[in-house]
């Protein structure tokens, strides 16, 4: 069955910026709540098994076994519900973000940064759902311009963990670092589980070498801070 028109792609807004997706609602009530949740739980399902061009709200709502109705009372379109997917996702992210930050500063953080990206190796390996969910967030405007917004939500966080290594750089800069370090991150997580063949190699050897690029960039950037104020005595 093909998905109902409201859930075609998505149109841009009248100023010709892609609009962020978001749900029409979120639940309130705790019924209500078990009911979006077992939607967002179908449309994991849905999206590992058939892809983003295959994905149905019809699909979705069937398997989580409420109307359709119900679907479309939170998620205007399926789109929607994929950048709701990835939202979560980034949730999840966050909450490792704010355990890694509160152990900075310390002098063993390449050490903490390998535990970091181990953790989010294992995320990354352990649910297929999340490769297929930014891959499904490429397919339109709308659904990249709100991934994005969810990256720079973790980079803000990023940003805050690397101020101690770069006191003295400047904010905009250091914003820009954690844009790049969550992005390279991100896209080589999921370049690492794109072939479940030879999935485990092709991981680890990926993991390996993200770490040694985080690890390089960051030391880089201490270098550079120490070296300027080295220069500025």
């Amino acid at each position: 069955m093909s998905d109902s028109p409201s859930s075609t792609t998505p149109s841009n807004d009248t100023e010709g910026a892609p609009e962020i997706l978001v749900p029409r609602r979120r639940p309130i009530q705790e019924r209500s709540r078990r009911k979006f949740e077992a939607l967002l739980t179908s449309a994991r399902e849905v999206l590992i098994e058939e892809g983003i061009d295959s994905f149905t709200c019809e699909e979705v709502a069937a398997r989580a076994g409420v109307p359709i109705g119900t679907l479309y009372q939170f998620f205007a379109n399926k789109y929607v519900l994929v950048c709701e997917l990835d939202r979560q996702d980034a949730r999840g992210v966050v909450a490792e973000l704010t355990d890694f930050y509160s152990q900075i500063p310390t002098p063993g953080w390449p050490e903490l940064l390998n535990e970091f990206v181990d953790h989010l190796a294992g995320l990354w390996q352990s649910d297929p759902s999340r490769r297929a969910v930014w891959l499904a967030t490429q397919a339109t405007p709308a659904t990249r311009a709100t991934a994005a917004v969810n990256e720079r939500e973790l980079a803000a966080m990023v940003a805050a963990a690397l101020s101690p290594l770069t006191p003295k750089a400047d904010q905009d800069h250091r914003a820009f670092m954690a844009e790049v370090l969550v992005h390279v991150a991100y896209s080589l997580l999921n370049f690492s589980v794109q072939r479940p063949s030879d999935s485990d190699e092709i991981h680890e050897d990926t993991v390996r070498e993200l770490k040694r690029m985080l690890a390089a960039y960051l030391w880089l950037a201490e270098k550079e801070v120490r070296e300027g104020e080295d220069g500025g005595q």
